[in-house]
């Protein structure tokens, strides 16, 4: 598959990394700034464009990799549609429900592929996890909670626009948060209510949240916590905790690290220690889980069917955040079908 790569920042050297070790080819990029595009494509053998609409038209092109701010996705969605590029844009999909759904349409109507990048549904805990909790080893679901106590300098927040709801859509939450978001979605299943409380600006100067803790009931039953933070030194490796009337299970950055659970029966569950993570470092990430991502986009878009994470997939994680803004906004616990019912009226 030959790639097109909108935005040149950090992330898009990791994404960089995980095709090539794939065998796909970048074939072209562009950035804003032009010196910083011009050096990206050197360093992976792209030609440089000045423009999306110039790259999105490129015979070279198979699929649009967007790794800009959350602001300009539904923009380039429309230019895939417009030119038949498959589009896989980095999390999340859209800063609120309407773009996510307008950007779903879009694609929908031009009959191309959509994804959002949610690497760690591929991490190999979570692929354990998913099987698991399917076969019931651990029971019924009675609690499910995703911690990200992360640490972020000042420094961090120092390009235009980070942390800014214009530009990203608000905070830890949906900027650090949103894979944990997407993870609790994706093994434990819809939420309906949630409540929350946010501190804007608790440590840096920005205009959203840096310390944000929520309570959620899952149409299951089951409940849970989720908390996002950039404000908490030194930053420790986020977590996610299942507990289930037959046992528990911990996952510490990428790794299943707990796995207690009564009279189990299967496949050995894959315990390991914690490796890196994005605690302190947004970069000190592992490449495996992507290269397994862009391996399914691919084969999505020559099969021409939806991709693990599709843009639905996407626009479930954003609900859910918009959910808990509201909550914190307004003091009240908020049902997740109200914030589908805006959207849906919105169109």
């Amino acid at each position: 598959m030959n790639v097109g790569i909108i935005g040149t920042g950090a992330i898009a050297h990791k994404h960089a990394q995980a095709y090539r070790n794939i065998g796909y080819r970048i074939t072209a990029c562009t950035n804003r700034t032009g010196s910083r595009g011009e050096q990206f494509a050197a360093e992976v053998g792209a030609a440089f464009v000045s423009t999306p609409e110039a790259l999105a038209q490129r015979d070279d092109v198979d699929f649009l990799d967007v790794c800009t701010f959350p602001a300009y996705r539904l923009e380039a969605v429309r230019l895939g549609a417009k030119y038949g590029k498959h589009v896989l844009v980095q999390k999340p999909m859209a800063m609120d429900t309407d773009t996510a759904r307008a950007m779903i349409e879009a694609a929908r109507l031009a009959g191309i592929q959509l994804g959002v990048v949610s690497q760690h549904r591929c991490d190999d805990a979570t692929i354990f996890l998913k099987a698991a909790i399917a076969a019931g080893r651990l029971g019924r679901i009675l609690q499910a909670d995703a911690y990200v106590k992360w640490y972020r300098a000042q420094d961090y927040y120092a390009r235009p626009g980070k942390g800014g709801w214009a530009t990203e859509g608000g905070g830890a939450l949906i900027n650090q948060g949103i894979h944990q978001v997407d993870l609790l979605l994706y093994l434990i299943g819809p939420v309906d209510e949630v409540f929350g409380y946010w501190q804007k600006a608790a440590l840096h100067k920005i205009e959203s949240e840096d310390v944000l803790s929520a309570l959620l009931r899952y149409r299951s039953g089951a409940t849970g916590v989720l908390q996002a933070s950039t404000a908490l030194w030194p930053g420790y490796p986020e977590r996610i905790e299942i507990h289930g009337t037959k046992g528990s299970a911990i996952v510490t950055g990428d790794q299943l690290t707990t796995w207690d659970v009564q009279d189990d029966h299967g496949a050995p569950a894959p315990v390991r220690p914690p490796t890196g993570s994005g605690a302190s470092n947004p970069l000190a990430i592992a490449t495996t889980p992507f290269e397994r991502q862009f391996r399914n986009f691919g084969e999505a878009c020559r099969a021409g069917r939806a991709p693990a994470c599709s843009g639905v997939e996407g626009y479930r994680a954003i609900e859910l955040v918009r959910g808990i803004y509201r909550a914190c906004a307004e003091g009240r616990p908020v049902q997740i079908a109200d914030v589908a019912e805006e959207a849906l009226h919105a169109h």
